[in-house]
């Protein structure tokens, strides 16, 4: 322990750990500190900076640690290119009586980062993460989580704050990598390390991390965390590529991760961290030999059934019994029903894994690639534009599809990019659906994630903007859930969008493919069963949960997750090839619902009209101050969206009012020429002729000469302001202005009277009256 003076702790407090304060002004530190150092206590004027370089796709990578944020129990910047990028760990005590890993990961955007100003008029100060942020905060703690010892109950907080962001390069790789290499520099029990990279996909050429615009003009965008081993965790959205190029872009990013593995344990020998102790949950054993004497192999292999609730009553009735048995001890507090139930439900799951990987036999009977039942309906709901049922043994969701004009696009402002989202996909899980009662605080990470994983998913098939300009928003409800209801989502999404008539290219189905396999206590393992379309209870059980979404032509979405220490290239092979079969199945019963898209869209669906304007005429049609544009939606009860490129596209409610929009925005930007007759409305009066508007924003004059079939002294003898004549252009002359001339109800055409050769005037009319000015 160290001492020192309320003076000196000004200085060095905030590069130290503290625990507590001690009497007499002493601060205590524990020597679990990051600044202990081969049992040395490193002060601010000793400790240097520690730093590894290294490069990834021509990009320079640097570690350090030692610099910033020294209180943390771990730090590391890693930077790629400009993108520089903080992760903090911080190690706590354990939860008492906690019965899972309370480990929590954020992806802080900063706005700053990337030389921005928050959108918002009002809040400047970053808040709630956008979804952006949550999902790349749900990257960073899906592969680190298995990482750690079972049982562990110390609170494991990491933040990933993005200090400096390049623009070309999304920073999620750098954020896992940076919160991997602070794990490392911790002395956390953590069996990493882990790295990350982008991949994607441009003219059959992969990419290592590809920039923003070789993502979006490319045809895939993947994510891939893992070990030195082996593959951790898979991110994907694609433009229905094939099984064969997805396996040699996994190859290549396991490939990349090696090297930041290595670079990451180079930083750690050179810091050499103590090592932490964690409190890890151990079993009774007490309790597990009581009920092993109450509870036989046989007892354990009635736990089967169709149905949750099948299997659910089973699993009671064997905690009642346990229960009964074990009364007295309950009563005296010797054991506690919660760990009693625990040990049930383990010895459970090694029966589960057990029976798969020797019999070959899964909870409910199924084959090992048996897909459960299916069914699906379309048309559910009245009045919604499109809507879809699927079911897939007791997973059941409604998905209903909304349209709406361009005007109706998410705008999206974060950090690093902004963009008009188009196509929206939410996801909800209501606690109804699994039997459950609890408060509901709005989308939870979960939520959020699948919603997102279904909307990539549905992506590649979509038509495209110019041809069918709509804004698309899709809910996914699941109504009731036993494993896999987010590629349920993927499934009602594309009945929903072909009840509503949007015109996809072909249906997307998708399944949740499982592993189970013989792990040991370090997760590794040397024998396993794929799993086609796991449950609830196979899923918690088991290994892995690969979900994957496809067409027939090719995959458009993957998202994997694994309990083991990593999976060969064969069990990804494997696992797809099965998948490629479910979905197969999966897609031939929606197509049985609905073999094609409507025709037609739902008469409840707005109507959207495209009309193409010269882009120099957009001013006309938007008017001064915007009054134009506020008069037709105002009068026509319609929305208009213009883009640059000179489209203008009308939302309307209906037929009717979409045409009279459409000719209005036409008659303001047409050109008039000579002999083009209209009816126009008188609206200024001066001495020499009345001025006609023929068109919206668009006058013409009549010369007093031509109002009328004889001659008259003043304008207002033929015509007052706000009548409604008919006239026809004699000619349009180079400075743009439109001479007109009057048609009578007879339809005579008035013919101006010729030009006196006396007349003085630049436009002599007769009168001697002033030239034109307008």
């Amino acid at each position: 322990m160290l001492k020192f003076s309320r003076s000196e702790i000004e200085i060095r407090a905030a590069n130290f750990s503290p625990l507590a304060f001690g009497s007499g002004g002493v601060l205590v530190f524990a020597r679990t500190s990051p600044h202990f150092r081969e049992g040395k206590l490193l002060t601010p004027f000793s400790m240097e900076p520690i730093k590894v370089e290294g490069e990834i796709a021509s990009r320079k990578l640097t570690l350090e640690t030692g610099k910033l944020a020294k209180q943390a129990t771990g730090s590391a910047v890693v930077s790629l290119g400009k993108t520089v990028i903080l992760a903090t760990v911080v190690i706590a005590e354990p939860r008492e009586g906690c019965d899972f890993f309370p480990l929590s990961c954020d992806y802080e955007e900063k706005y700053y980062a990337a030389g921005k100003i928050k959108g918002s008029r009002f809040i400047k100060r970053e808040g709630r993460p956008s979804d952006a942020a949550v999902l790349r905060s749900r990257m960073i703690d899906r592969p680190i989580r298995p990482l750690f010892p079972k049982g562990t109950t110390n609170d494991v907080q990491i933040i990933a704050t993005v200090l400096s962001a390049d623009l070309e390069v999304d920073p999620v790789a750098t954020a896992i990598n940076a919160a991997s290499a602070a794990l490392m520099v911790s002395g956390a029990p953590f069996a990493g390390p882990i790295g990350a990279v982008r991949i994607g996909l441009q003219d059959e050429k992969l990419i290592v991390n590809p920039t923003y615009s070789e993502e979006e003009e490319g045809d895939l965008i993947l994510t891939v965390a893992g070990t030195a081993e082996a593959i951790t965790m898979v991110e994907a959205g694609a433009n229905e590529i094939s099984d064969e190029k997805m396996l040699e872009a996994l190859e290549l990013a396991h490939s990349e991760i090696k090297k930041i593995c290595e670079l990451q344990l180079e930083l750690q020998k050179k810091v050499k961290p103590q090592p932490i102790e964690i409190s890890v949950t151990e079993k009774n054993k007490e309790a597990v030999a009581a009920i092993e004497k109450i509870i036989s192999p046989a007892d354990i292999d009635t736990i089967s059934g169709k149905t949750k609730n099948e299997i659910k009553t089973v699993i009671h009735a064997l905690e009642e019994k346990v229960f009964a048995a074990l009364a007295k001890e309950i009563e005296a507090e010797k054991f506690n029903k919660r760990e009693l139930k625990e040990i049930l439900n383990e010895k459970f799951e090694k029966n589960l894994r057990k029976n798969v990987l020797e019999k070959d036999l899964r909870i409910d009977g199924r084959k090992l690639d048996e897909v459960r039942a299916l069914s699906a309906e379309v048309g559910v709901l009245p009045r919604v534009h499109g809507s879809g049922l699927f079911n897939r043994g007791e997973t059941q969701v409604l998905t209903i599809a909304t349209l709406g004009g361009p005007g109706k696009a998410q705008i999206v402002d974060t950090m690093d990019r902004d963009y008009k989202r188009f196509y929206i996909h939410e996801y909800n899980f209501p606690p109804f659906s699994v039997g459950e009662s609890r408060r509901r605080f709005g989308p939870g990470r979960r939520e959020i994630g699948h919603g997102d994983l279904a909307e990539r998913a549905l992506l590649p098939v979509l038509p495209p903007k110019d041809k069918f300009p709509y804004t698309l928003r899709v809910v996914s409800e699941t109504l009731s859930c036993n494993g896999s209801s987010s590629m349920g989502s993927v499934c009602g999404s594309t009945l929903a969008l072909m009840d509503a008539g949007v015109p996809i290219a072909r249906p997307v189905s998708a399944i949740a493919m499982g592993m189970v396999t013989d792990k040991d206590s370090e997760g590794k393992f040397q024998n396993y069963k794929i799993l086609s379309d796991i449950q609830g209870l196979e899923d918690f059980a088991g290994d892995m949960d690969f979900k994957i979404a496809r067409t027939e032509k090719g995959i458009t979405a993957l998202q994997m997750d694994i309990k083991v220490k990593g999976i060969s290239h064969k069990i990804l092979a494997e696992a797809l090839e099965r998948g490629q079969k479910g979905c197969a199945e999966i897609c031939a019963a929606i197509l049985a619902a609905i073999p094609e898209a409507r025709k037609e869209l739902s008469e409840y669906a707005p109507l959207i009209i495209s009309v193409k304007i010269d882009p120099d005429k957009i001013r006309e049609v938007i008017g001064k101050g915007g009054e134009m544009i506020q008069k037709i939606t105002a009068e026509c009860g319609v929305e208009i969206d213009i883009e640059d490129d000179g489209m203008v596209v009308i939302t309307a409610p209906d037929q009717e009012s979409g045409k009279k929009a459409k000719e209005w925005v036409e008659r303001i930007v047409y050109v008039p020429k000579a002999g083009d007759e209209f009816d126009g409305k008188v609206v200024r009066i001066m001495d020499f002729g009345a001025f006609v508007e023929i068109l919206p924003g668009k006058d013409g004059m009549v010369h007093i000469s031509a109002l009328a079939p004889h001659r008259i002294e003043k304008v207002e003898d033929a015509v007052k302001i706000g009548d409604h004549i008919r006239v026809k252009v004699v000619e349009v002359d180079q400075m743009g202005r439109i001479n007109l001339t009057r048609i009578m109800p007879d339809g005579t055409v008035i013919e101006r009277a010729p030009r006196p050769a006396h007349s003085s005037g630049p436009r002599g009319n007769g009168g001697g009256r002033p030239p034109r000015r307008f």
